[in-house]
Parts: C-alpha cells; sequence; structure tokens
C-alpha cells in the first residue's frame, strides 16, 4: 500500500509539472491552471479521504468522517497545502483578495453541492411514521438537548469574552453549533449491545430526528438575526419572531407542499422510466428548493433537507437513496475533507483553553439537557444517562453550520478550530461512556433489573457463504419494503437496517455468513414468515435451474455461441 501512494505522488507531481508547462504556453493559461489545480486537488482529497477514512473505520474503530477531517487538516492551506510543488505552486493555496475562506470559490463551491446531496440524503431516511409514532419521548429528549445546549454554547461564547450578549452573531452559531447530534455511531453500539430496539434506543433514534429537526430551523433563524445584524440593522424581540415565523413557516410550507406534491413528484421522476435519471432528477428538486431557500434568506441545506424529507415515503425512495450513494460516497467525503481544510491551528493558539472548556460543558449541556427530559418520560437515571451518553455525537449538521457561519464571516478561523475540537472529543468520548452506560439494570422507571432484558435472543440464519447472506438480506430488505415497511440503513459498511412499521421495530444485520434479527417476541413470528416467503422462492429458482440438463452443458452452450 505504501508503493500504491508512493506512486500515486510521483504520477501527481509529474502531471502537475507537465501541466504548469502546458498552461504557461497558452493564452488561456490563467483559467487552464484553475482548472488543472481543481482536478489536481480532487484527485488528492478523493484518494486519501477514502483511504485514510477506511483505515480509521477498520482499525481504530471510529468513524470514517474522522480520518477525512485529518486529511483535510494536514493536507490544507495552513499546513502542508501551502508547500510550493515545483512548476505548480502550493496545491492548495490561499485565494487572492479577501474572500472570508482560504481555499478557492470552486472547491468550496464542491462542497457545497456535497453538503446538499449530504442533508437530501439524510431527509430521504427520515422515517416519519417513527417521527410521528414517538413524538412525545422523542420531542422531549430531543427540545430538552437542544435547548439546554443551545443555552449552554451562546452562554460560553459570552461568558469567556468572543461575544457581547446573546443575540450576538457568533453566540447565536455557537450555540446552534451545540446542539447539533449524529447517531450514527450510537446507533451500531446500540445495535451490537442488541439495545436499538430497547427504550432507550427508540427514544435516542426519535430524539435525534427531532434534534436534526429542530437544528434546522434554530439555523435558518440564526441566519436571518445574523445578516440583519451584518447589514448594520439592529434586531428587536419581535424581528427574531418575525425571522422565527418566517423560518418556520418556510419550513412548514415547504414541507406540507412537498409531502403533499409527493406522489406527482414520484410521477414525474417514474415518467423518464429509468432509474439513473430519476436520481437525477430527483437530485435537480432538492437543488431547486435549495435555491429558494437560500433566496428567501435560508441556509440551502435546509431546502435540501425539506426534500428529502418529503420524498422518504414514496415508492421510489429505496431506489433514490440506491441511486444517489455513489454521488453521496464520492462527494461527501470531499466536504468532511475541505471543512477539514478550513482549520487555522496557529489561530487556535490563544483560544485553546476556550476550545477545551466549550467542548466540555457543550458535551455536559448536550448530556445533562437529553438525560433530564427522560427523565420526565418514565427513565430512571441509568437510563437518562443512556440517552444522555447516546445524544452526544456530533457530526455531519455541526460541520455544516459551522461552514455557513465561516462562510458568511461570522466565525473566525480560531472558532471554527473550537468547533472541529468540540466534535473530535465529542465523537472520542462517546463510544466508551454509552458502552460503559448500558450495562447495570433497566433503564425504565420502576423496573426491576432483572426485567431489563426486553430484547430476545435474535434470530439467525446461518448460509453458507457471505455472497449469499448479502442476496437473502437484499431479497428480504425488498420484501419489507413492499409492504410497505420504512427500512433505514443505519450503517451500510456493517450491513445494519432498521426496519419499522406502526409499532413493529426489527434489527436486521449481516454478520459474516449470518444474518440476524432483533425485535419484540411479538413480531419474531413476522419475521420467520418473511424469511420463509425468501427461502421458499430460492428453492423455486434452484428447481428452474435443475430442469436445465447440467449447468456444465449449459456453460458450454454460451461458450460456443
Amino acid at each position: 500500500m505504501i508503493r500504491i501512494i508512493a506512486a500515486f505522488c510521483i504520477i501527481v507531481f509529474s502531471v502537475t509539472s507537465a501541466a504548469a508547462e502546458t498552461a504557461d504556453q497558452t493564452t488561456e493559461s490563467d483559467l487552464a491552471h484553475k482548472m488543472v489545480l481543481l482536478v489536481l486537488q480532487l484527485s488528492v482529497i478523493i484518494f486519501l479521504s477514502r483511504f485514510v477514512g477506511v483505515l480509521v473505520e477498520r482499525h481504530l474503530r471510529q468513524p470514517a468522517v474522522l480520518g477525512e477531517l485529518a486529511v483535510g487538516c494536514v493536507l490544507g492551506p495552513y499546513a502542508l497545502g501551502s508547500l510550493p510543488i515545483p512548476g505548480l505552486g502550493p496545491l492548495f493555496p490561499k485565494p487572492p483578495g479577501d474572500l472570508g475562506l482560504p481555499i478557492s470559490p470552486e472547491l468550496y463551491g464542491i462542497a457545497t453541492l456535497a453538503s446538499i446531496v449530504l442533508l437530501f440524503l439524510a431527509g430521504l431516511e427520515t422515517d416519519l411514521a417513527t417521527f410521528i409514532k414517538y413524538s412525545v419521548a422523542g420531542s422531549v429528549v430531543g427540545i430538552g438537548g437542544v435547548v439546554v445546549s443551545f443555552i449552554a454554547g451562546a452562554g460560553m461564547t459570552v461568558m469567556f469574552g468572543f461575544a457581547e450578549s446573546f443575540l450576538d452573531p457568533l453566540a447565536l452559531f455557537m450555540g446552534t453549533i451545540s446542539t447539533a447530534t449524529s447517531v450514527g455511531i450510537t446507533a451500531r453500539i446500540l445495535s451490537e449491545r442488541r439495545k436499538i430496539d430497547s427504550p432507550e434506543g427508540v427514544s435516542i433514534l426519535a430524539g435525534a430526528v427531532i434534534d436534526d429537526v429542530l437544528g434546522i430551523i434554530v439555523l435558518a433563524v440564526v441566519v436571518g438575526i445574523s445578516r440583519v445584524q451584518m447589514q448594520g440593522g439592529h434586531v428587536h424581540w419581535g424581528r427574531i419572531g418575525i425571522i422565527a415565523a418566517k423560518a418556520f413557516g418556510f419550513w412548514f410550507v415547504a414541507t406540507a407542499l412537498g409531502l403533499a406534491l409527493a406522489r406527482k413528484i414520484s410521477g414525474v421522476l417514474k415518467w423518464f422510466q429509468s432509474r439513473e435519471t430519476m436520481g437525477a432528477v430527483a437530485l435537480g428538486f432538492a437543488l431547486l428548493l435549495s435555491g429558494l431557500a437560500e433566496e428567501a434568506g435560508l441556509a440551502m441545506i435546509i431546502g435540501a433537507y425539506v426534500m428529502g424529507l418529503s420524498l422518504s415515503r414514496v415508492d421510489v425512495a429505496h431506489e433514490l437513496r440506491s441511486r444517489l450513494s455513489p454521488v453521496y460516497n464520492l462527494l461527501v467525503p470531499i466536504f468532511f475533507c475541505v471543512m477539514g481544510m478550513l482549520v487555522n491551528f496557529a489561530a487556535m493558539k490563544g483560544v485553546v483553553l476556550f476550545g477545551i472548556a466549550f467542548a466540555l460543558v457543550a458535551a455536559a449541556a448536550k448530556i445533562m439537557g437529553c438525560g433530564f427530559s427522560a427523565l420526565f418520560v418514565g427513565f430512571n437515571l441509568r437510563g437518562a444517562l443512556r440517552i444522555g451518553a447516546g445524544m452526544l455525537p456530533r457530526g455531519e449538521v455541526t460541520l455544516i453550520v459551522a461552514g455557513v457561519g465561516l462562510s458568511s464571516g461570522i466565525l473566525s478561523q480560531d472558532m471554527f478550530g473550537v468547533v472541529i475540537l468540540t466534535l473530535l472529543l465529542a465523537t472520542l468520548s462517546a463510544p466508551p461512556l454509552l458502552v460503559k452506560a448500558l450495562e447495570g439494570g433497566s433503564g425504565l422507571r420502576g423496573h426491576k433489573d432483572e426485567d431489563d432484558e426486553l430484547d430476545e435472543e435474535p434470530i439467525i440464519i446461518p448460509l453458507p457463504n457471505q455472497e449469499l447472506a448479502d442476496f437473502m438480506l437484499s431479497r428480504i430488505l425488498s420484501s419489507f419494503r413492499r409492504e410497505d415497511f420504512f427500512v433505514h440503513s443505519v450503517d451500510t459498511s456493517s450491513s445494519l437496517y432498521y426496519v419499522r412499521k406502526e409499532d413493529i421495530s426489527i434489527t436486521i444485520r449481516r454478520v459474516g455468513k449470518d444474518i440476524r434479527f432483533t425485535s419484540r417476541s411479538e413480531d419474531r413470528d413476522l419475521i420467520r414468515l418473511f424469511v420463509f416467503e425468501e427461502i421458499a422462492t430460492l428453492q423455486e429458482l434452484l428447481s428452474a435451474l435443475k430442469e436445465v440438463e447440467s449447468l456444465k452443458s449449459l456453460s458450454a452452450q454460451l461458450l460456443l455461441h
């Protein structure tokens, strides 16, 4: 692998030198140079971010986003990216002029597109039925976490003298950044401990949905207030109410229209009679609504999330997720890497103590806000700690909000570094804290410890090899979708899926050659029915193959033709 990396670097060096010489010999050298530089930047970002991300995921058992961020921090214009390459100059030079960002507008534009794809897919994967079903417990947990975290984040910024008041744009953005939650890591741990269908697991997942929705609305309000203040206006409480009503109104109207027109939009997509075209046109709709949101004074990602949420229940939603998955895998690592490039470690020298204090207070606020709220919906202290720890990790939404703040000039380089530090500390500390919290008895008030095991032993379907296991898993998931179950891919890399319909909740995971189902006892017969149907279908396929004289003769005929 080291040889491959070395060869890749040699190729990049050779191409950059040749490209620079060619660019100098043309009359359009400036434009050609910019395009060559952009292509080379993307090649290095894609290769190294994916490579390091996989290493971090496989060997360190941490999310790939940490590796992608690290690559950006090392490659950025404040680090190795500023070193000149013979014949080309710096690979990631700072753009001329005061653009507010240390990277080129072209590269930041691609990162912005990646953020739209990220939030569009997040909306597609949001289960509205789960949102409504567990809206009480989830709303209490989500609202508690958002309110306490926002007050703590903004308060810390004011307390340390970086903002004059809670209405200062910087304080508002730091408060918003404190509210974000990313439960991908939590979902994996809950699944491994067979707790994803427990009361705590369901409340965490439902609370995360509420948290995302509230976070998007808070971001919209904060962006509106900040733009008024940066234009020289003065925000009054009445004006805040108008901005909040505008943000909520756009969210509500766009979501209501999206859900009402979802079937018609689905019909337009089906009209193209091409699965690839459906994904492309759906992304076009997301870009359109993102632009309208920006024109309305909100962030583009709000429009992207609303469009994804609107299409989450149509019959082609799974097909859209499948077709856009390659786009996601290509662009999203670029987004995280570019966010890492915005970190200026030199500028963080004066705010290191504030960064550590902010990260600790933000983590404590999230745990206390979500955990304390859980006490009011039937959980004891143990269950409240589990929910608080499960809501602790931060990820893509944190970076998106920080990116909006940095590009608008509200967040400085040192404050952006504080955000990255907060994300890293929260993401690294959450897994061991949650694993420890899951030990012990019941998390429900009034339940004895021996009654804690609400999950029975999983139903395990052993298969001869992994290829057949993947085939059977895809068949079973398709069968659930045909029966209007919502199938949520919690973690594609570990083949972990969450299946829901009304009060039925099932976790499906492929582990090696086995497919494992975890559910309540009353849902186990339903699982067996789905599995038996797919086994019967598979047996019919095998019987049809046996009707052929022999596979060898069939292969011979194919070779002859």
